[in-house]
């Protein structure tokens, strides 16, 4: 068995681009060598900002013989088919063998050496090879034929057990030589094998181990901040890319002028990761700190003193940048800025952005008003803070006059509106103009300073969570309703105008759009019927438009929008159910019941089924749910009106009768107090006398009035139970 090393040398990869170019590189590889049969028994990948490698470990030294029968055409083809067969197989009309009518072909292939495997393949690995971003280079740039890789390419390993194996990619031969870093190597250095590569690359301060180079930096800038008495803010994102742009990660702390602490520290933190990928840093009271660490690829004479010195400068200078915005900013009013949204097109279907505030606004103020969403509940966070010196001399009349809505006790409603009316303010300023990534964070900021009551502040800056999985859910009831509102409406919207998402695509973020709703009502508890809050007015959509007359075709109906977006939420609440562990079929037996569109309630339900299926109660009640279930559908019953019994029934009988009698009403009146929890201990109150009567008493009986009532008794049962959920969708 043989180890093979394979290393492309170029100029500089992109930090985003290494990792996926390792996994494609891996498996082109295994896909490449396995059309001639190879298959290594691991396969490890490297990527440095210059160069991009492999090793495979155990290659045989040569392919095994192949033996495989091919089906050819049928006996009586035309020539062009037999003759193409034959072409393909490399044999003679003579070699065919015939078999029920059909012409078969046995190709033997005999093994090759593995080299001359290799030496074929790679080229066709380099040559499809799929960067997201390619180029050409050179004179053969002119030709569209020419290689194209993600930067020119410079030189090439193939090493097979320390030999080399010959081949050419675009006028650059395949050796055993490479360069080592930039600064600390010079000339070449000739790798003896795949064993020695790393060690001999780290002797010229090369770390081909991405995850080694991470490992450095973030334990070498944790050790800075600690000894300057601070505390690091790990990300995970930015300590792959400064990995990514290293081959000998050096950090080093900094420290820039502490005036600037006067910005927002989400500025200041988004000014150092994305234009200059630098990590911060918070002081013991979790206050970011005038510090920063970058990540040098050299290690320097006097220290790193020089490089820091000049990443400060430059820092300083996009940190005076943003302090400009900021500042800028803050001189216009938030609600002066609301004009410029009436020039943004949300959708060239859906009207500008102010459209769209008006709605979010009209139906956040709804939520409340309809006592959906609390309205005494406090703010559960401060606002955003501002500095004194920022917010003096910002307040007028007109702001002063939101703060006296607060305060003159008209409530939440007014502060709901207000809040959804300036939430969409600030993607017209210039600091989220040039970072789109603090959209609504810095409408609180601006708000804060700018006077507005701290719920709305809060709102403005927290509406748009929860973004994705993980992301903290809003309780604050101004922030619920103007959350809730935006997302409802961007749902509304767009199935109004029938852009939904496929299942390759979802463009709007629809089915995100749909989960964030379902986590504000169940972490809020909030009882919101979906088709009432689509059936407001001011929504602007009309909520009996069905859908178009080709999805009318394939659905066979016409489905009113609020029917379908129901659906659509149904769907995106089992999926979100079903990942958190809960039993798919427990969901379809309580959706199945129909005639309800509050998913809190419905996830209640789903939560107190899961419980009491899975006690010995509810496994024997289920049991005789099941046994009754049989018995109607093998005598067609699906509809019994129950009458008590004109004769004389077994005391079985009437003792599942009694028991009937006292627990439909306690379950019935449970379901309508929402404690779904005593609907099921009702029901297994029915456990032993279900037992019992099928033990003592026979449901088909010959006495014809005595079979009808006892299949109406189990009719009975049955419908007891379907006051909780269908149990016949509940798997064994």
């Amino acid at each position: 068995m043989a180890d093979f090393l394979l290393e492309l040398q170029s100029e500089e990869i992109p930090a985003r681009m290494q990792a996926r170019a390792r996994d494609d590189l891996a498996r082109l590889f295994a896909e490449e060598v396995g059309k001639a049969g190879l298959a290594a028994e691991a396969i490890e990948t490297f990527a440095t900002p210059r160069r991009l490698a492999l090793i495979a470990r155990g290659l045989p030294l040569e392919t095994a013989a192949v033996s495989e029968e091919l089906k050819g055409p049928r006996v009586g083809a035309p020539d062009q088919a037999i003759d193409g067969f034959l072409r393909k197989t490399g044999l003679g009309r003579d070699a065919l063998v015939e078999r029920d009518g059909v012409w078969f072909a046995h190709v033997e292939t005999p093994g090759r050496a593995t080299a001359q495997v290799l030496a074929e393949a790679v080229p066709a690995i380099v040559r499809a090879f799929p960067w997201p971003k390619s180029m050409r280079w050179g004179t053969d740039s002119l030709s569209t034929e020419s290689l194209r890789w993600v930067r020119p390419l410079h030189g090439i390993i193939a090493l097979l057990d320390g030999a080399v194996v010959p081949f050419e990619i675009a006028g650059v031969a395949a050796g055993d030589s490479t360069v080592g870093h930039r600064f600390h190597s010079s000339g070449t250095i000739r790798i003896a094998s795949a064993a020695t590569y790393a060690d001999q690359l780290r002797a010229a301060h090369v770390i081909v181990d991405a995850g080694e180079r991470a490992a450095i930096i973030a334990k070498g800038a944790a050790a800075l901040a600690d000894g300057a008495g601070l505390n690091l803010v790990e990300d995970a994102g930015l300590l792959a890319e400064n990995a990514g742009l290293t081959e000998w990660p050096v950090p080093l702390l900094g420290r820039f002028d502490p005036d600037f602490l006067t910005v927002p520290p989400e500025v200041i933190q988004l000014t150092a990761r994305v234009n200059q990928k630098y990590f911060v840093c918070r002081d013991a009271a979790g206050t970011l700190a005038n510090a920063f660490i970058c990540v040098a690829n050299i290690e320097a004479a006097d220290g790193g003193a020089r490089i820091v010195e000049g990443n400060r400068k430059v820092l300083a200078a996009r940190l005076s940048d943003a302090r400009f915005f900021y500042e800028t900013d803050l001189k216009v009013r938030l609600e002066d800025q609301l004009p410029k949204l009436e020039k943004i097109v949300f959708h060239e279907k859906l009207g500008t952005v102010a459209d769209k505030v008006d709605r979010v606004a009209k139906l956040a103020r709804w939520l409340v008003e309809q006592g959906i969403v609390g309205t005494s509940a406090p703010a559960n966070s401060p606002p955003p803070s501002v500095h004194p010196e920022r917010s003096r001399g910002t307040q007028d009349a007109g702001l002063g006059a939101s703060l006296d809505c607060a305060r003159d006790g008209r409530g939440q409603a007014d502060l709901a509106e207000r809040a959804a009316r300036l939430c969409k303010a600030d993607l017209v300023t210039g600091m989220v103009g040039e970072f789109p990534e603090l959209q609504g964070i810095m409408g609180g900021y601006y708000a804060a300073a700018q006077g507005e009551p701290a719920e709305v502040a809060e709102a403005i800056r927290d509406h748009y969570k929860p973004v994705g999985q993980g992301d903290a859910v809003p309780t604050a009831p101004v922030t619920v309703a103007v959350s809730l509102a935006d997302k409802l409406d961007t749902l509304c919207s767009f199935f109004e105008i029938q852009e939904y998402p496929t299942g390759s695509k979802d463009p709007f973020a629809l089915r995100r759009a749909a989960i964030a709703i379902i986590n504000l009502l169940e972490r809020n508890g909030l009882k919101l019927h979906i088709g009432e809050a689509v059936r407001q007015g001011w929504l602007g959509h009309s909520p009996d438009k069905a859908l178009t007359d080709a999805e009318i075709a394939r659905r066979g109906t016409a489905i009113p929008v609020t029917d379908y977006l129901w659906n659509f939420m149904v769907d995106r609440l089992k999926v979100q159910q079903k990942e958190a562990g809960v039993r798919h079929d427990l969901i379809d037996a309580v959706f199945a019941l129909g005639g309800e569109d509050d998913l809190v309630r419905l996830l209640a339900r789903v939560h107190a089924l899961q419980a009491f299926v899975a006690t010995e109660d509810g496994a024997n009640l289920l049991a005789g749910y099941r046994r009754a279930a049989n018995i109607l559908k093998k005598e067609g019953v699906t509809d019994s009106e129950w009458a008590a019994p004109d004769y004389a029934t077994e005391p079985a009988e009437a003792a599942l009768i009694a028991a009937l009698d006292a627990a439909e009403p306690l379950a019935e009146r449970a379901v309508a107090a929402e404690d779904f929890a005593g609907a099921m201990a009702a029901l297994a109150s029915l456990r032993a006398p279900i037992d019992a009567f099928f033990d003592a008493v026979t449901v088909n009986d010959a006495d014809p009035a005595k079979r009808t009532a006892r299949l109406a008794l189990l009719a009975r049962i049955r419908d007891a139970v379907h006051h909780v959920a269908d149990f016949s969708r509940i798997e064994k």
